[in-house]
């Protein structure tokens, strides 16, 4: 039999998903290693290999395709520990990166610095040289100037070089030329052009995007090579793939040569999951999907059936970190998850995030020297994991050492432990509920409207509570849920961009520059799919999109144009109504009288890789038999329930559980409260709902 292997590396556990031919998902986890990531990886493997009744080696002999994600790209650009890089740009403009879109958090508060460039001030560099904005070379590139300022980064040690011109989208002729003297004078040095990878209107952006996918080269080159090196020495001879920020899978090469890829590329997994699971399950294709990890949660939406875009990702917080500048599925993060610290402020508040104890030590119910008190612990001492069947058994918990970490929170409280930890739990669940509000208002959702899909080894723990707060009704947890991201891997097709800049405005329509920049985008797409190995024979497909505003306002809505040339008038009315349409579903408002202005044009290559999901079979509904056992659980106050306790051997497909309740799968643990119920599908996931169900 052949098989699929997923991968998710996280900041606390790396996921692995075994897929078979008849589409059976098996699971293994293990603690990440922050070093060499084979580690942890292997180690997952081998979890689900033994699963499956085989061996490591075997297991990999068997598969013919290995996905790969990892949280790597992501937390280099959050902790700045990347490659030492140069950013080059045009003389008279180095404050680009600082400045950033002009503004900060809290923009009167003095005693808050404004926030830091991704790249510092002293490693911007300006080039004589200036094009204007139609492209027109206006001063010369002094490339002796040039040459004289690579050899002194050389002497100096850099490691990568970021490139970044004036309307270089538009002509890009002085940008080439110095990635040209680049290879002469530091040959083997990775840079990037900004016009070659963000061809956008919009500086900052352009820079940043530069910036960042400089920075990364070294770092994430080294670190997919030893990956590759280290599963091939293993005995794997398939083919691999990354998953990526676009919601897509792409080869090794591509990835290498854009690491900015990879940033966010397994969280944007989750969404592609979700919609899969929520339409399996009949629930529709509008989908919230909430992925709680063991450091951050992370919330990402589909609106029928489609993920949802932006460029406007901030990695390390709103305004205060830094923008990722390239199009990516849209996920929000948080600090909150299972490995976040509970603590109190300066006012005797309790504080629950953002940071987080990660894998290494951990929560102190690890029992790895973990101290501080975390959600995880919380949930240990209110009774909701077995400390002797986490993991499926594989790692012991420590409840004494939980219930002395939440102790440091609940004695200054004059709290009971337990009260304590049900407090933890409740703000975590507070700050979760915000998160999704934000995202669905920003996007016209109103989230009692779609299903929302759990995932994430620590989603059980609160999930039900979080959809009691947003009034949604339709919740699926998936049997796969704890490895959700790694889940979506194996639904995920090969998806990448190409973006033309283009201004127009639908008072006086430039059909024939459009069509230009589409079709340059439509070569560069079927350019990139004839290099695709193994892929030839897959559907594809190339959707357009306008990056379109009413006039006079600032941002733009990635808004679907329904053809692949404007051939007439008809064309452009179906965009204008397109954009209508979309702009009122987001913003409540349409202006039919404004004129529509269109910045950019892009286009998305999908080739299909991934065999669907089949439907869930319908089957009959009926209560739940006598629990495993019961045990000791708190919901709130300091009063204990007596609560049954299900392992996944006790639950057939239709049965009703309902709360007070524990489920028990080896990788994460559902919690059902009081006056809620879960039912298991026909295949096999739980639906929850808020209310109690009968059979």
């Amino acid at each position: 039999m052949s098989f699929t292997i997923s991968v998710d590396t996280g900041g606390t556990f790396t996921d692995v998903i075994v897929r078979d031919a008849s589409g059976k998902q098996t699971i293994g986890k293990a603690l990440t290693t922050h070093g060499r990531v084979f580690g942890g990886l292997s180690e997952s493997i081998k979890a689900a290999a033994a699963d499956l009744g085989l061996g490591f080696e075997q297991l990999l002999a068997d598969t013919t395709l290995f996905i790969y994600g990892t949280t790597r790209a992501t937390n280099a650009i959050v902790t700045r520990n990347v490659a030492k890089t140069a950013f080059l740009t045009t003389e008279g403009f180095p404050d680009i990166l600082v400045l950033k879109e002009g503004g900060k958090l809290d923009g009167y508060d003095f005693t808050k610095s404004y926030p830091a460039p991704y790249i510092p001030r002293r490693r911007t560099f300006e080039v004589p040289e200036r094009i204007d904005a139609e492209g027109k070379v206006v001063g010369a590139l002094d490339q002796d100037a040039v040459r004289a300022l690579l050899r002194q980064l050389g002497d100096r040690g850099f490691e990568a070089i970021g490139v970044c011109l004036l309307w270089s989208f538009i002509n890009p002729e002085h940008e080439l030329a110095i990635g040209a003297l680049i290879e002469e004078v530091l040959p083997g040095i990775p840079y990037t052009l900004s016009h070659r990878l963000a061809p956008i209107i919009r500086e900052y952006r352009r820079a940043s995007a530069t910036a960042i996918d400089a920075s990364l080269k070294p770092l994430m080159q080294k670190h997919l090579f030893e990956f590759e090196q280290d599963i091939r020495a293993a005995g794997y001879k398939g083919q691999i793939l990354v998953s990526t920020s676009f919601g897509g899978v792409m080869d090794l090469e591509s990835v290498m040569q854009s690491p900015i890829n990879m940033a966010k590329s397994g969280p944007s997994m989750a969404p592609v999951a979700g919609v899969t699971y929520s339409v399996a399950e009949g629930l529709g294709d509008n989908m919230i999907v909430a992925d709680t990890g063991g450091t951050t949660f992370d919330v990402g939406l589909s609106r029928n059936g489609q993920l949802v875009y932006s460029r406007d990702t901030w990695l390390g917080g709103l305004w205060e970190g830094d923008l990722l500048g390239i199009s990516s599925v849209d996920i929000r993060s948080i600090g909150a998850g299972g490995g976040s610290i509970a603590w109190i402020d300066d006012g005797g508040m309790l504080r629950v995030g953002p940071q987080s104890a990660g894998s290494e030590p951990g929560p102190a119910c690890y029992g790895r020297g973990g101290q501080n008190p975390t959600t995880s612990d919380a949930a240990c001492v209110l009774g909701y994991f077995d400390p002797d069947y986490f993991l499926g058994g594989r790692m012991k918990l420590d409840v004494a050492a939980a219930r002395a970490a939440i102790a440091k929170v609940a004695d200054p409280l004059g709290l009971s432990i337990e009260a304590a930890a049900w407090g933890i739990m409740r703000i975590a669940t507070d700050h979760m509920v915000k998160a999704i509000h934000e995202i669905t208002v920003q996007q016209g959702i109103d989230p009692r409207e779609s299903t929302v899909v759990a995932g994430g080894g620590a989603a059980g723990m609160n999930i039900m509570a979080i959809a009691a707060e947003l009034g949604s009704d339709s919740v699926v947890l998936p049997k796969v849920a704890s490895a959700l991201s790694a889940s979506g891997m194996q639904f995920a097709d090969i998806v990448t961009e190409s973006t033309a800049p283009h201004f127009t405005s639908t008072l006086r329509f430039d059909r024939e520059g459009v069509n230009a920049a589409l079709a340059r985008i439509e070569a560069e797409l079927n350019r990139f799919r004839s290099q695709l190995e193994n892929a030839g024979d897959a559907p594809w497909r190339i959707e357009f999109f306008a990056e379109a505003r009413y006039l006079a306002q600032v941002w733009e809505l990635d808004t679907p144009v329904s053809c692949d040339r404007f051939n007439g008038q008809a064309d452009i009315d179906a965009l204008t109504t397109s954009f209508h349409d979309l702009h009122e579903r987001v913003f409540a408002v349409r202006d039919e009288e404004s004129p529509v202005e269109i910045i950019n044009w892009k286009g998305r290559l999908t080739v299909e890789l991934s065999k669907k999901m089949d439907p869930s079979p319908k089957v009959d509904r009926f209560a739940a038999p006598t629990p495993d056992h019961n045990r000791t659980c708190y919901f709130g106050g300091d009063a204990a329930i007596d609560t049954p306790i299900f392992k996944p051997a006790d639950l057939k497909t239709g049965m009703i559980i309902s709360g007070p309740a524990i489920v028990e799968e080896p990788t994460t643990t559902l919690v059902v409260y009081p006056g809620m119920s879960a039912e298991i599908s026909g295949a096999g996931n739980y639906i929850l709902h808020t209310r109690a169900e009968q059979a």
